[in-house]
């Protein structure tokens, strides 16, 4: 009969305003306050798995802009794109080859 009676207690809610019921309010409010922690925790635990996979995307986006800018890059460097600059603006290269020019120092 106890098991029993303190089912019907449960299910009734008498545990709640019985005479020794301040232990029952300060576990249920002890269990409340956990909870509460936990959720904000995972919320927060959240927010940064969010916050990293858009910092790892951002990553990815800069390193194939870098790469390619770099293969732009090396494309504008090359002898035969240089020179077909040249020959749209009308210069051509040099027949003769450059001269070293050596100063004398006046001492």
């Amino acid at each position: 009969m106890g098991v029993k009676n303190n089912i019907y207690d449960i299910l009734k809610g008498t545990f709640l305003v019985s005479d020794d019921s301040f232990k029952n309010w300060r576990m249920i409010l002890f269990v409340s306050a956990l909870a509460i922690v936990m959720i904000a925790s995972s919320h927060s635990a959240d927010k940064k798995v969010y916050e990293i996979s858009k910092l790892n995307n951002e990553v990815k986006e800069m390193r194939s802009a870098f790469v390619d800018g770099r293969s732009k890059l090396q494309r504008l460097k090359m002898e035969s794109t240089v020179l077909s600059k040249m020959k749209e603006k009308g210069l051509a290269t040099s027949t003769t080859p450059a001269k070293k020019i050596k100063v004398k120092s006046q001492n």
